[in-house]
């Protein structure tokens, strides 16, 4: 009955994540298709976003296709594996991607740069928008950016999978220990890739000024505060049952630096800035720092946040 109810959960994973990733990897194929025949692509045909959520994409199917050769019965450290291969997987392809296409502009750009422009302007207003103001924030290419932007893919790749590997795990085991655990980490992880997904169409409604709209700074610092939450309940996943310290805190932790860490990228990008919610003593850099006091508010929150949901679903076991 377990062995039917694993091939169940296993075929149906497959089916939901190739179709849930049908989008992404038809833009791939249309963008080396284009690249093929014509050398680049045209700015006015460029599929938004291939990277890197085409790269993510294969990543995750070979994941999970390759789930029961990993998920041996009796090997307690299966998801390693799985991960490991994964996010080889996505940097082989991300990187042939950045560095084999090209898009159409005025004039031939790596795909890599590209996506660093992307970063601040959405594509739809790529043509239409002032650029002096973006020139000044992007200062010079520098693959220093994607420091945020591969950090994004390998917290999106290893919590999706850790999701259909823990749950395979569970139904193979009969062990339904880490269920709650698991079912918050799905949660979070599909709603930060729904995030990530508004964030690729939009880019959050920014238009290339440091200075950004309410609904930009609102839906930004959600967006930093998941991908924090994200993080830290992967980790938790890990340390149910364990002391607080482990079970609460290591998490809140990892929450709060997935954060930081998610602003020093920002400040790559933005040649040393970041962008402002607004003006006066909340929204300017402390110091010599340039974090505000609403940045360091959100760093916090984040893991707050993780703290919380790690100390429910750990109930009365991290009592110490």
């Amino acid at each position: 009955m377990k062995d039917k109810r694993y091939r169940k959960f296993y075929l149906c994973s497959l089916a939901a994540i190739v179709a849930v990733s049908a989008y992404p990897i038809y833009m791939g194929i249309v963008a080396v298709v284009e690249t093929l025949q014509n050398g680049a692509i045209p700015l006015e045909r460029y599929p938004k976003y291939i990277i890197p959520y085409t790269p993510i994409s294969i990543a995750l199917i070979l994941g999970v296709l390759l789930l029961p050769l990993f998920q041996k019965p009796g090997k307690k450290q299966n998801f390693i594996y799985g991960a490991a291969f994964s996010v080889g997987i996505f940097f082989i392809f991300e990187r042939l991607m950045e560095t084999g296409i090209y898009v159409q502009t005025e004039e031939l750009v790596p795909l890599e740069g590209w996506q660093m422009s992307l970063c601040v302007v959405p594509p739809r207003q790529y043509e239409t928008r002032t650029w002096e103001a973006v020139d000044v924030l992007l200062g010079e290419y520098s693959p220093a950016f994607k420091l945020h932007f591969y950090m994004i893919s390998i917290i999106l790749i290893l919590s999706l999978l850790n999701s259909f590997y823990g749950f395979a795990r569970m139904i193979r085991s009969g062990d339904y220990t880490r269920k709650k655990v698991l079912t918050l980490q799905t949660i979070t992880a599909l709603a930060f890739l729904g995030m990530c997904i508004w964030a690729c169409f939009t880019a959050f409604y920014r238009g290339g000024e440091l200075t950004i709209s309410v609904l930009s700074a609102l839906l930004m610092s959600v967006f930093f505060v998941l991908l924090g939450v994200t993080a830290g309940v992967f980790t938790g996943s890990f340390t149910l049952g364990k002391s607080k310290k482990e079970a609460v805190l290591l998490p809140a932790i990892v929450s709060s630096l997935t954060t930081l860490l998610m602003y020093t990228g920002e400040m790559i990008l933005l040649s040393g800035n970041l962008y402002r919610f607004g003006t006066g003593f909340l929204f300017d850099g402390l110091g010599g720092i340039v974090l505000a006091p609403t940045d360091l508010a959100i760093i916090v929150f984040s893991g707050m946040i993780t703290a919380l949901l790690c100390n429910t679903v750990n109930g009365k076991r991290n009592t110490t």
